[in-house]
């Protein structure tokens, strides 16, 4: 089922595309002109960026397929994976060029820039900055991973083709500059890959709920009983945009099993109104052990 969110990830990932094939053109075509091993290095780090919006939109497609028997919270973790290939893809792009500036350093090959290099450099800061921007808010409202983590492809590389711009017009006072820039924008990558490869696998090993949330199932709780039921072992499980939680209430022993139920039903529904969670909820009798009120 095709959602808004699910539209807005996946236009942003189309104009991703576009405008990133555009550029790596332009930039490698620079980067031949000047013999600029980072800007070349910089060029394929923008072409990475088109592959890994073909992931984020194959991704978003997987990750909007309907829950079936197999796969009864859906497949929303799809864009995890697409996230974590994403990661990988920039770690190993970060590798190669790391690679080729230290053989450049060591041939003691120069760069000639000229003015091409100059104009589509800077052409390419702003442009990257952009999509980052666009991406990055994008990826709020669709609550999209894949798609927060392709903003963070985009603005490692703005921040690369800025570091390049100001060594461009240092080149004259050393021969070395492109070999260093080279090594600075393999740093920059491999520092892209770890904050996304980190923030996935956390969500895939299990998160701690936010305070923010704990605090607003409290106040739930709160507002719509008339007795403090102490909710506890809250727990999250999120797949991509479905979010689950789990849950303990302590209720009065003197309930009957219907009533019980219809207390922690009027729960689960304010949770899935308010939060937009599913929340699944286990009953426990207040018993009056020490520390617990009656």
């Amino acid at each position: 089922m095709i959602t808004d969110h699910n539209r807005i990830a996946r236009r942003a990932g189309w104009i991703s595309i576009a405008v990133n094939i555009l550029l790596f053109g332009f930039k490698f075509w620079a980067g031949i002109a000047s013999g600029s091993v980072a800007i070349i290095a910089d060029a394929w780090h923008t072409l990475s960026d088109s592959i890994t919006s073909v992931v984020v939109l194959v991704g978003i497609w997987y990750s909007s397929k309907p829950a079936d028997e197999e796969h009864p919270f859906g497949h929303g973790r799809a864009e995890m994976l697409a996230a974590v290939i994403i990661g990988v893809l920039l770690a190993v792009i970060g590798f190669e060029f790391f690679l080729e500036s230290i053989a450049r350093l060591k041939e003691k090959e120069a760069a000639h820039y000229g003015t091409l290099a100059i104009i589509v450099t800077a052409c390419s800061v702003l442009a990257k900055e952009a999509l980052a921007r666009y991406a990055r808010i994008a990826g709020k409202r669709s609550g999209s991973r894949a798609l927060k983590a392709d903003a963070w492809h985009h603005r490692s590389d703005a921040i690369s083709s800025l570091v390049i711009l100001v060594g461009i017009f240092l080149n004259s006072f050393a021969w070395w500059i492109d070999g260093v820039l080279g090594i600075l924008v393999s740093i920059l990558i491999f520092h892209a890959a770890y904050q996304i490869l980190k923030e996935t696998f956390s969500s895939l090993l299990g998160e701690k709920p936010e305070k923010e949330i704990i605090n607003q199932v409290m106040k739930i709780c709160s507002d719509i009983l008339d007795k403090d039921v102490y909710p506890h072992h809250i727990h999250i499980h999120r797949y991509g945009s479905h979010t689950e939680m789990t849950l303990h209430i302590k209720l009065s022993k003197d309930l009957s099993l219907g009533e019980s139920h219809d207390i922690a039903s009027h729960v689960e529904d304010a949770i899935r109104e308010q939060l937009k969670i599913e929340a699944t909820i286990h009953m426990e009798p207040r018993t009056g052990r020490p520390g617990v009120r009656n």
